[in-house]
């Protein structure tokens, strides 16, 4: 009797996966690697089952290993909401609609859960590891936790629909977007009090990217098939800028055409998300307003995009690794039996002697200069 090809295929895909699971706990080499949590997609579990999927970045990002976690072992695993890191804690985060989670990066244990009033969104944490910034679940409120244990500190009062946090690159402001509101709220971290608003915007903002100066922000707003600009110093906004060459029309998820922006780390580019058309566009950022470019087409539709620390991998929503040079696409993510996995929540890491020595964002926030 012959055994079909498909037959053959399906058999090395459930061994590489039981290899891959008994393989679990080994230790991260030094390297580059991706760190995917998922269900990223709503509670899509199609798209990468639930967990932490760990990829080699630079052996063409093959998966390493599957970290479970106690979402991931919930009956019906709910939607993870945000992911942050720090290295100098040694510590990754990941958030739910109604818990912020706590995993050791060399054990790769769960170290607490909690569960802050009014639900959880997509948070930031501090460069130096001690407090999440956690938006309430679209409520009024963002709540400041301590990073080692978890406890609430306090809570910020927008009533903005809390949903996206971005932290400074210097640590000094974390930037509060609501669905509810056209104003950008920017806290000061060390006295967790709203020093600033900036707008109004021409819409409820959704997600949004700063560069490393606090000069600029770049943010994606309802009805906008591209993003506006606001000036941090002054508070008002700048330009709006919206892709041209594209129609519009209906998308599957979070109800606006651009649903997803980052800076290149040089801040040199402008990547904004096109839902409906199924594409990443970039715009030349070293002009002001930025001037499009060119259009990346991927495999479904994009809701998020962010960079490798090295700036030269982008990565949408979609799972597609991004050569950010040639605008090529390089590979895809997938999972133990070569499944898509597509995420709006990755980070990436970098590992040296056995221990994480830097981390990424999942918000493409820029980093020239640094």
């Amino acid at each position: 009797m012959h055994t079909s090809v498909s037959t053959r295929r399906t058999f090395f895909a459930v061994l590489s996966a039981f290899l891959l699971l008994a393989d679990a706990q080994a230790a991260v080499k030094d390297g580059r690697y991706l760190y995917v949590v998922c269900p990223g997609i709503r509670n899509y579990l199609e798209f990468g089952r639930a967990g932490i999927l760990v990829y080699d970045i630079d052996n063409g990002h093959k998966l390493v290993k599957r970290i479970a976690t106690p979402a991931s072992g919930e009956e019906k695993p709910d939607n993870i909401k945000g992911v942050c890191a720090c290295a100098a804690t040694q510590r990754l985060y990941f958030t739910t609609t109604k818990k912020l989670y706590c995993v050791d990066l060399l054990s790769e244990k769960t170290l607490w859960e909690t569960a802050p009033p009014n639900g959880t969104d997509r948070m930031s944490i501090t460069p130096d590891g001690k407090i999440v910034y956690v938006p309430s679940f679209e409520k009024d409120t963002w709540n400041v936790i301590d990073a080692a244990s978890g406890r609430l500190i306090t809570s910020i009062e927008t009533k903005s629909g809390a949903h996206n946090t971005v932290v400074s690159r210097d640590g000094s402001r974390m930037y509060l977007g609501g669905l509810k509101s056209p104003l950008l709220f920017v806290a000061d971290t060390k006295t967790h009090e709203i020093v600033q608003k900036v707008g109004p915007f021409s819409g409820a903002i959704r997600p949004f990217t700063v560069n490393s100066k606090r000069t600029r922000a770049y943010i994606c707003v309802n009805d906008c098939l591209g993003f506006e600009i606001g000036d941090l110093a002054t508070s008002q906004k700048l330009h709006r800028v919206e892709v041209q060459g594209f129609g519009r029309g209906p998308v599957k998820r979070h109800g606006c055409p651009s649903h997803g922006i980052g800076l290149t780390p040089d801040e040199k580019e402008v990547w904004v998300v096109d839902a409906f058309n199924q594409k990443v566009h970039v715009f030349d950022n070293t002009v002001e307003p930025p001037k499009q470019r060119e259009s990346i087409s991927v495999r479904e539709e994009p809701g998020w995009v962010t960079f490798s620390l090295d700036g030269k991998l982008g990565y949408p929503s979609t799972g597609e690794v991004i050569d950010t040079a040639t605008k090529k696409i390089l590979t895809a993510l997938a999972d133990e039996m070569d499944r898509p996995v597509l995420s709006e929540k990755m980070v990436e890491i970098q590992w040296r002697g056995g221990e994480p020595i830097a981390t990424g964002d999942q918000f493409g926030v820029g980093r020239a200069g640094q």
